[in-house]
């Protein structure tokens, strides 16, 4: 019976040592990346929800500038004016419309062309209405006055909505930051064109959450 050489027994066992130690290489390999890619993907899903949010904010904001007359301060863009407010700075100042629509003379307030929405889920049995369900609460802050003001707006999931009165009580956290600016004759003469940017204030999540909408109105 031919036996092999006890040097080379010893080198083929070796040689099975290095296989294993490379299959556990590669196996370690494979785990680190199965890793990374599962923290990619929770990362990604966060940063889709908060982007989700920040487009329902924003078209939101929209929708309530949509709604004041175009001779309203809130939205009216004085005549030496090309625009009013910005998306890169907090805009407050004293705007003056020209009398027009339902101003009979023109009419003059101080805009507050940003604010802050903070957003969360809510069972408060005081405000909410389905507190079984549970609701979405949003709370807006302002500068009124010369005072901040807190206001939050309760929604349910079938369908009630409550705002209770104004608070001088900020929330426990700032989740957005909105800035609008109002740009008279745009894209055409005779138009405004608004348009709001919606910032994440969270910079744990990453990349950060920037989303920009616009509407044209009269």
């Amino acid at each position: 019976m031919l036996r092999l050489p006890a040097r080379k027994r010893v080198r083929g066992r070796g040689f099975t040592m290095i296989e294993v130690v490379t299959a556990l290489a590669v196996l370690w390999v494979g785990v680190l990346c199965a890793e990374a890619l599962g923290a990619k993907m929770l990362a990604t899903g966060r940063q889709s929800r908060y982007m989700a949010l920040a487009s329902v904010l924003a078209s939101e904001k929209l929708e309530d500038l949509n709604h004041y007359s175009p001779n309203d301060p809130q939205v009216c863009v004085p005549t030496a004016n090309t625009a009013v407010g910005s998306l890169t700075s907090d805009v407050m100042q004293s705007t003056t419309c020209a009398p027009g629509g339902a101003y009979t003379t023109g009419f003059t307030a101080t805009v507050t062309y940003y604010d802050n929405v903070s957003v969360s889920l809510s069972t408060s049995n005081s405000d909410c209405p389905n507190t079984t369900s549970g609701c979405f609460s949003e709370t807006v802050t302002q500068t009124s006055g010369g005072n901040t003001v807190y206001s939050t707006t309760y929604h349910s999931p079938d369908g009630q909505i409550v705002t209770p009165t104004p608070s001088s009580t900020a929330p426990t956290n700032m989740t957005f930051h909105r800035r609008w600016i109002i740009e008279a004759n745009q894209p055409v003469t005779g138009t405004k064109r608004v348009t709001v940017l919606v910032t994440l204030l969270d910079t744990t999540v990453m990349p950060g959450v920037n989303f920009q909408m616009s509407l044209v109105r009269p």
